[in-house]
């Protein structure tokens, strides 16, 4: 018992010392400075998460197959990732307890839906899960993970001084750049990335804290690993306008590649979505698709990073028949375009399985490893059949990565900067320019949204840069509803109404049954000419007098849909029902559109 009251002492005390510190820095510091000072620290905390991370994949990974060998297949392709997934599951299942898939839409949800608000476990959930599945060869990337911790960083800081949400926002956008940027150490490219993706507007105020936040994870990063770049990229000739058709070439094939890719991905979400509630089942499937894929192509393994680089930084065929390794293609140097397309074209599976098996990690990484793989299968073919000047392998292999990305993501300027500055190939600066926007104009034909926000949008839940949808996305229709309302009885007399009207601070009192259910309405403003009529009462009843609301709308409906409820009905008030048809109260059209101005000069504000 006495240590009970001492816990609750001390966590009181805790409480305590907490609010005088919220208290001291309200009256001291401005929250634009404190801002500035928390994005430091989301900075840094998201480059040592980024540094644990892919610490823990390299050591998993190096542990279980150091003792490959290298001119044969190994079986053990076959065990290690269903193995990797299974234990991620459990530990999702049993210690989190909670969804982390999906971590960029998971951002971009609790950016439009939950306040930017972020659960604890999010802070290092994703980091140990993705490392389990991805050291094991799960065929995804670490990148959402790590943006999701970021996020989840930013929010939580944020949360704990009880900073306002668009604060909120602000630092969530600062976590994803600053994790960008500590893993690619491209601060840049976490800037922008912040902008296009997660919708992150770019004024002076979140400017300057966002770019903090990525500075300082990359230097902090810098400091960890040291100045070596992620990707091996030396350019060994000229750009010359001669490529231009080409460039332009490999960006419409990498936007087919990207559309290929979501597309692909979507139905495989589809069908492991089916299973959701057999868990067993999931995890066979997954391992039925992934386990062979990775034996025969063991590019697929992990995050593919060091394909990649062979792509990269290869010159002579002996170095691009590094990708044969541990394949049962070893030694057959005339295998490799063949085994280059499979592998293309079988990654979105292995990604799907081990997501949808019940790993955990991004699409990120999978999107540069395709990106790379397309590039390079793009200049092989065009060489071989010589259809034009002859163009490097390695240089199209960036190009790609840059193509597939800008497509994948829709964000051809991320694209752009991230390959950029992860290679160091500034000197490809305006082909990556054509091949990004080429990607993203032939996507976005078929495809309005990104991968991370096509679940989304599907919903209207969206948040995107037009001032007027992001406001109707961030309101919440709950914060509008006015459930003081004065219901009455249809059985009830016009006395005994004229008594409730009193009472009523609105023209509109409902009519409900029993159990809640709305039956019609009583405007006072049609019955004005017999409430004073006092030799009436006793003549009518609530049933003869109510009247149908002129439309009803639904809990679930979203913001932009109440507006146009009330702009083709023309009605003042309209009433909320639940999922069950119960009602919940009534929306003003007054109030609402007195919140919705409100919130467009405090987003205006800079």
């Amino acid at each position: 018992m006495n240590n009970y009251h001492n816990e609750a002492e001390l966590a009181e005390e805790n409480l305590s010392l907490m609010a005088r510190v919220i208290k001291w820095r309200e009256e001291h510091v401005t929250d634009r400075q404190f801002t500035l000072v928390l994005s430091f620290f989301v900075g840094l905390f998201a480059a040592v998460a980024a540094f644990i991370l892919h610490w823990l994949i390299e050591e998993i990974e190096l542990l279980l197959t150091s003792g490959f060998d290298l001119s044969t297949f190994n079986w053990l392709y076959l065990v290690y990732p269903v193995i990797g997934i299974y234990l991620t599951s459990l530990f999702v299942r049993y210690i989190v307890k909670d969804e982390i898939s999906h971590g960029i839409t998971r951002i971009l949800y609790a950016i439009s839906s939950k306040r930017s608000r972020l659960k604890g476990h999010n802070c290092f959930s994703s980091v140990i899960a993705s490392a389990i599945t991805i050291g094991f060869g799960g065929s995804v990337g670490a990148e959402a993970p790590i943006v999701l911790t970021g996020s989840a960083i930013g929010s939580n800081l944020g949360q704990l001084f009880k900073l306002d949400n668009k604060t909120l926002m602000l630092l969530v956008g600062c976590g994803a750049a600053a994790a960008i940027a500590g893993i690619f150490k491209a601060p840049i490219a976490g800037l922008v990335f912040t902008l296009e993706v997660l919708m992150i507007d770019l004024t002076m105020a979140s400017l300057l804290p966002i770019l903090i936040s990525s500075v300082t994870a990359t230097c902090f990063t810098y400091m960890f690993t040291g100045s070596e770049s992620l990707f091996t990229f030396h350019l060994t000739s000229a750009w010359p306008v001669e490529r231009i058709p080409a460039n332009i070439l490999l960006g419409i094939f990498g936007g087919i590649v990207s559309l290929y890719f979501i597309r692909t991905m979507t139905a495989c979400e589809s069908v492991f979505g089916r299973l959701s509630k057999r868990p067993i089942a999931k995890l066979l499937l997954g391992a039925v698709i992934l386990s062979p894929l990775i034996f025969i192509f063991p590019s697929l393994y992990g995050e593919g990073y060091s394909s990649i680089n062979i792509l990269l930084s290869g010159s002579t065929q002996e170095d691009w028949d590094a990708l044969l390794h541990n394949s049962p293609f070893y030694g057959h140097t005339s295998m490799l375009v063949p085994y280059v397309g499979m592998v293309l074209l079988t990654k979105v599976f292995a990604t799907s399985a081990t997501n949808g098996g019940g790993g955990c990690g991004g699409t990120f990484a999978p999107s540069l490893f395709i990106g790379a793989f397309a590039g390079f299968l793009f200049a092989r073919v065009w060489n071989m059949y010589e259809l034009g000047v002859y163009v490097p392998e390695k240089n199209f292999a960036l190009l790609g990565m840059a193509a597939v990305m800008a497509g994948v993501m829709h964000a051809p300027l991320t694209g752009i900067f991230l390959i950029a500055e992860i290679t160091g190939g500034y000197q490809m600066f305006i082909p990556l320019m054509i091949v990004s926007i080429c990607a993203y104009l032939t996507i976005i034909i078929f495809e309005p949204h990104s991968i991370y926000g096509m679940r989304l949008a599907r919903q209207g839940k969206l948040i995107t840069h037009h001032t007027d949808r992001a406001i109707l996305t961030l309101m919440s229709l709950d914060s509008v509803i006015d459930k003081n309302y004065t219901a009455v009885s249809r059985d009830m007399p016009l006395a005994s109404l004229v008594h409730a009207i009193s009472k009523s601070h609105t023209d509109l009192l409902p009519v409900l049954d029993d159990a809640g259910n709305l039956l019609g309405e009583i405007d006072i403003t049609k019955i004005r000419h017999i409430v004073f009529r006092t030799e009436l009462y006793h003549h009518f009843t609530v049933n003869q007098l109510m009247s149908q609301p002129e439309s009803t709308l639904s809990v679930n409906d979203p913001m932009e849909e109440v507006m146009k409820r009330f702009d083709s009905t023309d009605a003042t008030m309209l009433p909320v029902l639940d999922t069950e048809g119960h009602l919940l109260g009534y929306i003003s059209r007054t109030h609402m559109y007195a919140m919705y101005r409100q919130m467009v000069a405090d987003m205006s504000e800079d």
